[in-house]
């Protein structure tokens, strides 16, 4: 049986697009699900914008998604394969050499938009004769290497397996270009070629390449080699429904990375973007993922990147993720907000880690530590509320502080436990309710009259401080 092979290839000239991102992660699904390669290939033949910081940064970001390649390649690497084959379709007049200036072919642009026209290359270049073509090269004219079209332009249909056939009837930009004049090959061309000879079994990518399939079709055609099959992913929109861009808010991986997102957090989000399991399942492990893919459960329509969809998903994995995993992720956020100076002991860290399990179900994304409130109730400073004053005002308030000022400063430690004990007597002692010994407590621990649960703030308090916070309260009450 033949391997799949899938491949994602992105160009280096901006950070890895959320967009993008899914798209490698249909394809690495896909791959997963057959037993097939994905193959990683940078294509970078864009000089002027291609960037070796964006084509790192793309490697790192589907690292960090967890999307491993099986072969990686790099256009640049390959520039004379596609010089070879240009010029093989030349010799076999499928393609020639176009000499028109960038100033000429935008005089006559320009004309044809004058003249309510869709601008189109006249194909005035096609029949040079070698005389002609020889005194181009004498007046200094560069060429490009132009793809002739068929003479009776067929339609095209594009065996689609996610959309079904889609027919375009014409193709309006007449003979397109295939080399440039610095041997650099034009997207088609090259992705033509290298999916040829990478043996990509299927080509899966976003909608808005489909006219790019059209063209791709007549190349394969005119090299003679099998078409690989074809898959067109629906776009990706921001709320208002328009396009997904920066107007949306973030929108590159790195960013997300960067607010302290968790990868399986994106994964989960970017599956649910044009796939659905068609059950109720929201929260999916990687095998799971694998394991449900498939091309029929693909949605065909545009699908809407919502941010608090995925702060929901963010949340319900940081609820779930390792405590240990979660002290390293939150540390620099931490330290950027100075709540932490300097390496932590072992004791720090353990500490850390039960603050972190504490607050963890009130943060979206990690980014959310630089400005915690109740991150000020372990590391300061605290400040009192006017809510919290009020209830330190209260006419039970100063008995009830002095009774479990007494108890908590006679321990060595307090477990949550211990504290509920604690406040059970206290309670029973003035003849009150809960209510009016936790909400004292409470604002006189945290300044705060809502919050974590306040037994296990005291617990990693410990009894030196909360008597602190206790006895501070009493004098100023």
């Amino acid at each position: 049986m033949k391997t799949e092979r899938v491949r994602f290839a992105p160009s280096p000239t901006g950070w890895l697009h959320v967009g993008g991102a899914r798209t490698a992660l249909f394809n690495w699904l896909y791959a997963k699900k057959h037993d097939g390669k994905m193959v990683l290939r940078i294509e970078d033949t864009d000089q002027k914008r291609s960037r070796e910081k964006y084509t790192e940064g793309i490697r790192e970001d589907l690292k960090w998604l967890g999307l491993n390649w099986d072969e990686y390649y790099r256009q640049s690497d390959r520039l004379e394969i596609y010089e070879r084959y240009a010029r093989r379709l030349v010799h076999e007049d499928k393609a020639y050499h176009c000499f028109c200036t960038e100033e000429e072919l935008e005089e006559r642009r320009q004309k044809a938009l004058d003249d309510g026209s869709t601008p189109i290359y006249d194909g005035r270049c096609r029949d040079l004769s070698e005389e002609q073509k020889q005194e181009y090269r004498e007046e200094g004219r560069d060429s490009v290497i132009r793809f002739k079209l068929p003479e009776q332009q067929p339609s095209v249909v594009v065996p689609d397996r996610i959309k079904g056939e889609i027919e375009f009837e014409s193709l309006t930009t007449g003979d397109f270009v295939i080399l440039k004049s610095d041997g650099t090959p034009s997207y088609n061309f090259a992705c033509v070629l290298d999916d040829h000879l990478m043996e990509i079994s299927f080509v899966m990518r976003a909608e808005d390449h489909l006219t790019n399939t059209a063209k791709q079709l007549l190349l394969y055609d005119a090299l003679e080699f099998d078409q690989p099959e074809f898959g067109h992913l629906s776009m990706l929109l921001g709320p208002d429904k328009s396009k997904l861009s920066k107007r949306s808010g973030a929108t590159s991986v790195k960013e997300f990375r960067e607010n302290g997102y968790l990868p399986e957090a994106l994964i989960n989000h970017l599956s649910q973007l044009g796939w659905s399991s068609k059950d109720q399942q929201e929260i999916f492990s990687v095998s799971e993922l694998t394991e449900k893919f498939s091309l029929e459960n693909i949605i065909d329509s545009p699908q809407v990147f919502n941010r608090e969809k995925l702060d929901w998903y963010n949340n319900q994995y940081l609820k779930q993720a390792e405590l240990d995993r979660l002290v390293e992720l939150a540390l620099p956020y931490l330290r950027q907000g100075n709540y932490i100076e300097g390496e932590l002991s072992e004791g720090e860290r353990e500490e850390l880690a039960e603050i972190l399990r504490l607050i963890r179900p009130s943060l979206d994304q990690l980014e959310d530590l630089l400005e915690h409130d109740d991150l000020n109730i372990f590391y300061g400073p605290l400040e009192l509320t006017e809510k919290a004053e009020d209830v330190l005002n209260w006419e039970t308030t100063s008995n009830v502080l002095n009774g479990l000022y007494e108890r908590f400063t006679t321990r060595e430690s307090l477990a949550p436990e211990d504290v509920s004990s604690i406040v059970k007597e206290v309670k029973e002692d003035n003849d009150i309710g809960y209510k009016e010994v936790y909400k004292p407590l409470r604002a006189a621990v945290t300044g705060k009259v809502s919050g974590p649960e306040i037994k296990e703030v005291i617990s990693i308090l410990g009894p030196d401080i909360t008597g602190e916070r206790i006895e501070k309260a009493l004098k100023n009450s």
